[in-house]
């Protein structure tokens, strides 16, 4: 049976890369993934910010290993097409949230798939999108 899609933010690949709480639920749908039981979507925005975000904390050869390993994972990358772009401005101007973070919140409407983060600005989308919650550190 295919579960619903999910789409990971940073927030979500974060704790995945670095073994914070949340990470087995990530590890879970990976799996599902694997299994063709459900497809996980991640936007190119929120990858980009993950991989600033580990080349600060433990350098440039550890967001080249990340790159790698999501090109071997059943992860989909998902570009940020004109379309994609005009529907994250569009959430940005509406909602308090970061600009990457409202490309993963498009990408979740675009494909009616829960977006999976912990990340507190989301909360202002409740109703607007579902939500599946990962534990903050």
């Amino acid at each position: 049976m295919l579960r619903p899609a999910v789409v990971l933010d940073a927030f979500a690949l974060l704790a995945l890369v670095r073994a914070e709480p949340g990470q087995a639920q990530v590890v879970a749908r990976l799996n599902d993934a694997a299994r063709r039981e459900c497809r996980v979507l991640i936007s190119t925005i929120n990858v980009g910010e993950v991989l600033y975000r580990l080349e600060r904390e433990r350098g440039e050869a550890a967001a080249t290993a990340l790159v790698s390993s999501l090109g071997q994972s059943p992860v989909e990358l998902h570009e940020a097409t004109w379309a994609r772009v005009v529907a994250a401005a569009h959430l940005k101007a509406q909602y308090r949230i970061s600009y990457a973070d409202a490309f993963a919140v498009a990408l979740a409407q675009e494909f009616d798939a829960a977006l999976m983060t912990g990340d507190p600005e989301t909360r202002a989308l409740a109703g607007v999108i579902t939500v599946e919650w990962l534990p903050r550190t």
